[in-house]
């Protein structure tokens, strides 16, 4: 469900990007020299504007039958998005490593695994208890039930039994995809593969492993059918983030990379809280969530005609699909909420430029980054 097709994303400058870039516009006579600029500064008029612009496009809403719709037909508004636009519409992340050198677990799974050394107590098994609300210990059990009910037998004592189905339990999660790599990595909302194929391409360490999963089955039949797909490092699955019955085919606490680059803008407001507790739930102690998503009066928002909008800054595009745009605030609620902690929670703003219509579109977007503690507060 990459919704990054509005995103217009750029190189600013020729080599290795800084974060953020380092563009910036001192003159604005030259506005119209480069296609964009970095860490663009909004005037209080600007912002005053932006906003007198939401309230205007917020106050006609999409009547009701039409959000009912557009909520139970949304794999098919993006299906039908990804059969017009297949594999040829995206455009390179140059940005993604360095914003996100989490990506490269070469650089990073010694520090990790440095932090972890150092509360070894505090490290939870690799299949939870029910609690952890995935239904994993239920599939783990059906699964095995080959195995444990071959044969109909006296039920043995009690602490045999529960020892059975513990080395049962282990067995079966030693048999998830990617059970063997030390590095694994979960891109939710991937998309055809912007983010995953560059990690595969860039790191090819045998110990990372790379989950990806899309609400479009057209999107992963994308992705699986790609020349650089592969199987034995690379695991690409349909999933609807906000199924709360449908478990992800790993255990918990078994990540230590969650990435959602545009998605979580792409699913009604209500639901994104359990969506992000359930994917908390799938990261290592010292784990990381990185998000980059639409900020609050970004181009796209200011945009929308009357008539767009479902609810307070989410709106549906003439596609079909959805959109939200979040402050830095609401992000750091859902995340915190979650049981995370921030590391980084900033806005990107840039300028970008159409030198041959000579326009300019003014981009907003937000960039975070949290983490599983190490200690857990129940520990």
């Amino acid at each position: 469900m990459d919704a990054s097709y509005t995103e217009g994303e750029h190189t600013a400058v020729c080599g290795k990007r800084q974060q953020f870039g380092s563009r910036f516009l001192s003159d604005p006579a030259r506005v119209f020299h480069h296609n964009a600029w970095d860490s663009v500064e909004w005037s209080e008029e600007q912002a005053a504007a932006a906003e007198r612009k939401v309230q205007e496009n917020s106050t006609q809403r999409v009547c009701q039958e039409k959000q009912v719709d557009y909520e139970i037909n949304a794999n098919k508004y993006w299906n039908d998005f990804y059969k017009i636009h297949e594999n040829g519409f995206f455009k390179d992340r140059h940005w993604l490593f360095t914003e996100f050198p989490e990506l490269a677990p070469s650089q990073n799974q010694n520090h990790l695994k440095a932090l972890l050394s150092e509360n070894k107590g505090s490290e939870v098994p690799a299949c939870r208890s029910s609690e952890d609300g995935s239904g994993l210990i239920i599939e783990a059990q059906h699964s095995c039930s080959s195995v444990s009910l071959g044969r109909k037998t006296q039920p043995p004592p009690v602490e045999e039994n529960v020892t059975q189905k513990l080395r049962h339990l282990e067995i079966c999660a030693d048999e998830f995809p990617g059970s063997s790599a030390t590095y694994r990595i979960l891109e939710v909302g991937c998309g055809v593969g912007n983010t995953v194929f560059p990690i595969l391409q860039t790191n090819n360490d045998p110990r990372l492993f790379v989950y990806c999963c899309d609400f479009s089955s057209t999107a992963v039949e994308l992705v699986q059918t790609n020349s650089a797909y592969d199987p034995s490092r690379c695991f690409a699955f349909v999933h609807d983030l906000c199924d709360e019955d449908k478990s992800y085919p790993v255990p918990g606490d078994s990540l230590d990379v969650i990435i959602l680059i545009f998605v979580l803008s792409a699913i009604i407001p209500d639901k994104m809280q359990n969506a992000i507790n359930r994917l908390s739930r799938l990261l290592k102690p010292g784990g990381m969530m990185l998000l980059r998503d639409y900020g609050r009066y970004d181009m796209a928002q200011l945009r929308f005609k009357k008539g767009q909008c479902l609810s307070e800054n989410f709106y549906v595009r003439g596609d079909g699909t959805r959109v939200y745009f979040f402050t830095q605030d609401e992000l750091d609620a859902l995340f915190t909420t979650a049981g995370l902690e921030k590391v980084q929670n900033l806005v990107d703003r840039r300028l970008q430029v159409n030198r041959g219509k000579q326009l300019t579109m003014y981009r907003v977007w937000i960039q975070c980054k949290y983490r599983k503690p190490l200690l857990s507060s129940t520990s």
